[in-house]
């Protein structure tokens, strides 16, 4: 009998949306996002509270979690990868959770950060 995976990438299609880059005001966030945009060859898009260069990499403006900053994971199915972060040992945090119209999970942070890193899920 074949075991069933334990991949997060076959289970619910867990890849990497964006890489989040703290600075510490508007004008170092945009030296940054032009950085990266020029390296990537990627247009750089401003929003109240990042910059992005791309999809690949946001840059926050002023503030954002974690030390460093953050990385979103990208999942078809947040409800099924919550329950398999959990029974992993990994929370996440309430008061994080933006939701879609539907009322469905757009995005969620895990309580505890990785490495100076905060961690959140992320579903179209």
């Amino acid at each position: 009998m074949e075991r069933p995976s334990e991949d997060p990438v076959e289970l619910f299609g867990l890849r990497i949306a964006h890489v989040g880059v703290n600075a510490a005001d508007d004008a170092e966030a945009a030296s940054i996002a032009e950085a990266f945009s020029r390296l990537m060859g990627l247009p750089r898009t401003d929003t109240p509270v990042s910059l992005f260069s791309g999809t690949l990499v946001e840059t926050m403006r002023g503030c954002g979690r974690g030390e460093h900053g953050h990385i979103g994971f990208h999942v078809d199915d947040i409800p099924a990868a919550e329950a398999w972060f959990a029974a992993r040992g990994f929370e996440v945090d309430e008061s994080s959770r933006a939701l879609l119209p539907d009322g469905s999970t757009k995005l969620v942070y895990f309580k505890e950060p990785v490495a100076g890193f905060a961690i959140h899920l992320t579903q179209d």
